[in-house]
């Protein structure tokens, strides 16, 4: 089965870049992340669910914007929040 928001989700610009880390985290003082998601919507740049804020899924539940993908080097799936959907 096909995911449309996969299908049409663009490629924005990350909104800060990799070396600056999470957006929310940082702006929390927090330093603690583990892997890095960006948002196909508007570029936002959270931390992953492995990481103690979560603030990609967070994103995600916030502004509805359904779909991120992988900021770390070398990779480059993307994943569906509201269909639960790897691509």
């Amino acid at each position: 089965m096909s995911c449309q928001h996969l299908t049409a989700a663009g490629d924005p610009a990350p909104q800060v870049s990799f070396a600056h880390g999470c957006q929310d985290c940082v702006a929390a003082g927090e330093r603690r992340w583990v892997h890095l998601r960006v948002c196909l919507d508007c570029g936002h740049v959270g931390c992953c669910d492995s990481s103690p804020g979560r603030h990609a899924s967070a994103h995600y539940r916030a502004d509805g914007h359904p779909v991120m993908r992988s900021y770390e080097p070398g990779e480059t799936w993307r994943w569906c929040f509201a269909d639960d959907q790897l691509g």
